[in-house]
């Protein structure tokens, strides 16, 4: 059998079990008329954004595509990189919009559910969810296992092909940044504008109808929780695919007695990886279940099934997939899969420690809100910080480990530098699982909102709030997973940056040693240094502008709601007739994240090509090594705060501490307004930004090397 048959057969399969998942979602009862129209509202104003969104990339795209042409013809890139660079973005985009466009009918559906049962509720949120995670990871397997086939057949020999496809991640990276970022500034600039009006000034309750930014916020919830994220995680497990093959290829190649079919072996692993991880994650979906009545503990026990269900089925299936190619000779490389697996386990469960208020960290935020809403502050950004050690020690370990375990040696780095990439594969392996427990958090948010628009009955909403709360812990826990798998991804890229250059010297008849000696790629350089100060400063000047940009869109929001309330006559009363208007809302909100989105995510692609223009190569490694440092710390510190801080404001919501409108929720709603932009807008999109900067510097490599003004 063609051992690489494994990864379309495994993606189509993903993609045929979504199908029958989403139909039987939208067989459900999506609720009264009152209900529909509510549903309807957001569902419209979602795909209004998106396409606006997509018109505007799309500009980028083509001058981006017309680029990278002119660069084929002139020798620079393979003929095939600007194809793979327009249906990378293609599909990064296909994939958030089908995710969005399924959590906007499971929202309505969802609330109907959890009117019955918690259980039905979690499980029509969680089929939605999966649905997202199975079309994520069945789109990127099928394409990066087609354009194996498609090069193959075009007469490309296996090493040409692991060069060629490590250059094909940059359509589906540029892709995921604008739609991350964009939908981020999008939700977070509602949300918080929303909640200062609504809840802080006016006192009345979350999602309350009368409040005019309301729509806003639900709609915000799936542009740029599912939409945003759909797009950010098929970045992230297409990304890892192909420079784990990349690397594949340069890794068979130091191997004394390689031929193509040990080079082919190589190049494939990854793809069946990713698809005995496909295989693993839907036979771990009917793990979730939960009963009725459940607390926060069991409702997560619930969905920590699933994710450690398909954690270990998919650990067994992967080392009879290893024997199977390999048999006992490369069984190290075994251990690296297993060792990215567990790195994702481990920072899943790190997470859910600092931001569910199961847990202490919480906990003590909610009490700090007692005394005031500076307090509150101080203790969020400490809890913040403080979690970043165990998942920082345990990549950094992981990596360590994943390197030597795959056989990597100083003498002979290529095969350590392939453990890395299958650490990060490993990890993402799982992604229709994770990604499941992720995208069900936006779910029953929109559920809890419809419920109280919709004015059902109060049990109806204290279920949809418990689903809410529990999609706050896997929400943040699938950012970590995200921010972690990240940092090996941009490693790997980053070893790929240098495999080119290696690549490069043997063009112009240079050995490896005499091309990093003539760049001076060394600590002593000055120029390297200054590079690594660069890329250390790069992260918080994105997160500067994306929090800006929140910043900027809630005021004008909080200005229109003012005046709404202002200048419409009994809407803050609740007569019965009058109604907001919603549309002005969402306007102002789409407008912002439209103009808004393009600075932040044209950085990625301008810094790398300046550095390495203005500065040379050495320059570019090292903004892009600083990045990684900074960037990795920043997003899980922001990710994890955020999430914090709205756990905290939900466990004071349940009762304690003087429950909703006491002087400790007001505090506790302070800090949820300055988390939101940390967990949904800037944390998340940061991962993104690290691996953008490495793929720029790939695709534009040689053209770098040959056109900086830094000569030796």
């Amino acid at each position: 059998m063609e051992f690489v048959l494994v990864a379309p057969i495994a993606s189509i399969l993903a993609l045929l079990f979504a199908t029958y998942l989403a139909w039987r979602l939208l067989k459900e009862d999506e609720g009264p008329e009152n209900m529909r129209e509510i549903s309807h509202a957001i569902r419209k104003a979602a795909a209004a954004y998106l396409k606006r969104e997509y018109i505007w990339v799309s500009v980028f795209f083509v001058i981006m595509a017309l680029i990278l042409t002119a660069m084929s013809l002139a020798g620079y890139l393979s003929i095939y990189v600007p194809v793979a660079f327009l249906r990378g973005g293609f599909f990064s985009a296909l994939a958030g919009y089908i995710g969005m466009w399924i959590a906007t009918r499971a929202s309505a559906r969802t609330t109907i559910a959890a009117k019955h049962s918690l259980n039905r509720g979690l499980r029509i949120a969680f089929s939605s969810g999966s649905v997202m995670g199975l079309t994520v990871v069945g789109l990127a397997l099928l394409d990066v296992s087609a354009w194996y086939y498609t090069l193959r057949a075009l007469g490309q020999g296996p090493q040409q092909i692991g060069e060629t496809m490590l250059l094909f991640g940059i359509g589906a990276s540029s892709m995921a940044l604008f739609a991350r970022v964009g939908g981020g500034i999008y939700t977070k600039g509602a949300d918080v504008g929303a909640d200062l009006v609504g809840k802080v000034e006016a006192g009345i309750p979350e999602d309350d109808p009368r409040n005019p930014a309301v729509i806003a916020d639900n709609v915000g919830d799936n542009v740029g929780d599912v939409a945003g994220m759909g797009a950010d995680l098929y970045e992230s497990y297409m990304g890892s695919l192909v420079a784990t093959i990349g690397l594949g290829s340069a890794a068979a190649m130091t191997l004394t007695h390689h031929s193509n079919s040990t080079i082919t072996l190589f190049l494939v692993l990854p793809m069946i990886v990713a698809g005995m991880g496909i295989l693993a994650s839907i036979m771990s979906s009917f793990l979730v279940t939960t009963k009725e009545k459940a607390e926060q503990k069991e409702l997560l026990w619930s969905l920590r099934k699933g994710v450690y269900g398909a954690a270990i089925i998919s650990i067994v299936l992967n080392y009879f997939s290893v024997d199977w190619l390999f048999g006992s000779r490369y069984i190290g490389l075994w251990y690296s899969i297993f060792t990215g697996t567990v790195i994702g386990v481990i920072i899943g469960y790190v997470t859910e420690y600092f931001t569910s208020d199961n847990y202490g960290p919480t906990k003590s935020i909610s009490k700090s809100a007692l005394t005031g809403h500076a307090t509150v502050m101080i203790r969020g950004l400490s809890v913040g910080m403080m979690s970043t050690v165990i998942p920082v020690l345990t990549v950094a370990l992981g990596a360590l480990a994943s390197f030597f375990l795959a056989g990597g040696s100083m003498a002979n780095p290529q095969m350590g530098l392939y453990g890395i990439g299958l650490s990060a594969v490993g990890m993402l392996s799982t992604l229709g699982m994770t990604l499941a427990t992720d995208a069900y958090g936006p779910v029953a948010d929109n559920a809890g909102g419809i419920a109280e628009m919709s004015h059902q009955p109060d049990y109806v909403r204290e279920r949809t709030d418990a689903l809410d709360a529990l999609g706050n812990t896997t929400a943040a826990t699938g950012k970590g997973f995200a921010i972690g798998s990240a940092a090996l991804t941009a490693l790997a890229l980053i070893s790929g940056f240098m495999d080119e250059i290696r690549r490069f010297g043997m063009s112009t008849g240079a050995s490896y040693l005499q091309i990093i000696s003539r760049y001076h790629i060394h600590l002593l350089n000055p120029l390297l240094i200054s590079g690594v100060f660069i890329g250390a400063m790069i992260p918080f000047v994105f997160c500067a502008l994306t929090m800006g940009a929140v910043g900027r869109a809630a005021q004008k929001i909080v200005e229109e709601v003012r005046r709404q309330f202002r200048e419409i006559p009994g809407l803050l009363e609740g007569k019965k007739g009058v109604k907001p208007h919603y549309e002005k809302v969402v306007d102002i909100s789409t407008r912002a994240a439209l103009r808004e989105m393009v600075v932040p995510a044209l950085i990625a692609i301008i810094a790398p090509l300046t550095v390495g223009y203005f500065m040379g190569l050495a320059a570019l490694l090292g903004l892009l090594v600083g990045s990684l440092g900074t960037g990795f710390v920043l997003a899980v510190f922001m990710a994890n705060a955020g999430a914090a801080w709205d756990n905290a404001k939900k466990y004071i919501e349940k009762g304690n501490y003087g429950g909703k409108g006491s002087d400790a929720h007001k505090a506790a709603v302070t800090g949820d307004t300055v988390g939101d932009p940390f967990k949904d807008t800037s944390g998340p999109s940061l991962n993104i930004l690290l691996k953008l900067m490495s793929m720029v510097s790939l695709v534009f490599g040689q053209l770098i090397i040959a056109f900086t003004l830094i000569h030796p």
